[in-house]
């Protein structure tokens, strides 16, 4: 990948994590919690959101190294989950609104590729929205990963009894070694899924 794609790719991941963050806070005010409002933090602004490592270090190092599976994070968007209307279901629809957000991304922009396959667009189109669909997949299926601070996480905890809380706590504890380990060593795991996702919604293969 050349230094312009690589820019070009990691200003959609900026976007996209932003657009995960943003949606996070939205679903907080929905249930109830204006903290993120009140944080200045529900904008599109990413200067409001970069996290220099997760935005901007982390996915160059990816670009760089030709890592097959993109990923990133801005910084959380705030939230206090007392002032959720419902806690335990509150705490799990602000931690999915985020995935969802790039779920729903990547299929719009997914099938715009699917249906235009066979029309004269302009040239570079289908390099621009392959890399969308592309980034917010990965972000997607990334963040269903069961690993603090990850949404998936924060989904599959709050699920659990409380008798678990303490290997919650051990687990919170050690959250950022956690996920480098695991974008290091175990993120190729996710890389079938990925494709499988992306040729179910474009009907093309990366």
């Amino acid at each position: 990948m050349d230094a312009t794609n690589a820019i070009f790719y990691i200003a959609i991941l900026i976007m996209s994590v932003v657009i995960h963050e943003v949606s996070h806070g939205f679903m907080a005010e929905y249930f109830g919690d204006k903290t993120a409002r009140f944080a200045g933090r529900l904008t599109l602004n990413p200067i409001k959101h970069l996290d220099l490592f997760g935005s901007i270090l982390l996915p160059a190092i990816l670009v760089i190294s030709h890592s097959p599976f993109l990923i990133g994070w801005a910084k959380p968007v705030p939230y206090n989950p007392n002032n959720l209307r419902d806690r335990k279901w509150g705490t799990i629809a602000v931690a999915s609104a985020g995935v969802v957000a790039n779920f729903c991304i990547a299929i719009f922009f997914g099938l715009i590729l699917r249906f235009t396959q066979n029309m004269n667009v302009p040239a570079g189109f289908p390099f621009i929205i392959s890399s969308i669909v592309l980034v917010n997949l990965s972000l997607g299926i990334f963040n269903l990963v069961p690993i603090p601070p990850l949404d998936g996480s924060k989904i599959f905890f709050n699920l659990l009894p409380s008798s678990f809380n303490e290997i919650i706590s051990f687990l919170e504890k050690y959250s950022l070694i956690l996920v480098l380990v695991f974008v290091v060593f175990l993120s190729s795991y996710l890389v079938p899924i990925l494709v499988f996702l992306y040729h179910l919604i474009t009907g093309l293969a990366i």
